[in-house]
């Protein structure tokens, strides 16, 4: 039996969070770059953003963001997907190679950030959001 080319393979929670991220690789000459830009989504095990740079499925990449309480994390991430996106960007999904747990943490820390009621809040308000907007 055959499967669709277009079936869902991800199988890790996966949840729309705009966090400002660094992207940094080598070129195939060995150049360094580094590009600022924001997830569209984040997953337990990766992410998915939008970069100018050209990658390549298989690239190394490391990837720099912070937790809500300003700490810093770093991790090696592989390009598993990459698709055309507008203006000649492209949308570039990646696995966490290592640290996973940096990366685990990172995940767990801003759903927990977002689930933490408000002062005087309506503790039945406090449902799981989908989709989060964080400022930068």
């Amino acid at each position: 039996m055959t499967t669709p080319s277009n079936e869902e393979r991800r199988f890790a929670l996966r949840m729309a969070l705009r966090l400002p991220v660094v992207v940094s690789g080598r070129t195939e000459d060995g150049s360094a770059w580094s590009e600022p830009t924001e997830t569209d989504d984040v997953s337990t095990s990766g992410a998915l953003f939008h970069l100018n740079q050209k990658v390549a499925d298989g690239d190394r990449l490391y990837l720099r963001a912070h937790r809500p309480d300003g700490a810093p994390i770093e991790v090696t991430v592989k390009v598993i997907r990459i698709a055309p996106a507008i203006y000649g960007t492209a949308r570039v999904g990646v696995q966490v190679l290592e640290p996973a747990e940096n990366w685990l943490r990172l995940f767990v820390s801003w759903v927990a950030d977002e689930q933490t009621p408000a002062p005087n809040a309506d503790p039945s308000a406090s449902a799981f959001k989908p989709s989060l907007t964080i400022p930068m």
